[in-house]
């Protein structure tokens, strides 16, 4: 699974926005931070943090794949989110506790 292609989508999909007007993303000792110029009349954080979600979701469709997005600081009209796409992991053994995702239970 190719992810640079699941940021581009990711990446297009917020500027479809009209209140965004840029957005980039950096990496620092691994971890992904997008910083996104956002404005708007009202500044609301929850606003912004459901614009990411469904921009995540709309690029992630078909796919199995997870998101993590985190807010980590504002300056202006520049937001930095830490956010990240991760494949989930599943259960290569049981661990005896009956878990609902336990391997005994796989057909």
């Amino acid at each position: 699974m190719d992810l640079d292609h699941i940021w581009h989508q990711f990446i297009d999909h917020l500027l479809d926005n009209d209140e965004i007007t840029e957005v980039s993303v950096k990496k620092f000792t691994g971890i992904p931070f997008i910083y996104i110029h956002y404005h708007s009349l009202k500044t609301d954080e929850g606003l912004l943090f459901f614009i990411i979600k469904k921009a995540a979701s709309h690029s992630m469709r078909g796919k199995q794949l997870h998101c993590e997005t985190i807010f980590v600081r504002q300056e202006d009209d520049v937001y930095v989110f830490r956010h990240r796409f991760f494949v989930p992991q599943k259960k290569m053994f049981c661990c005896g506790n009956l878990c609902p995702d336990c391997i005994l239970f796989r057909s």
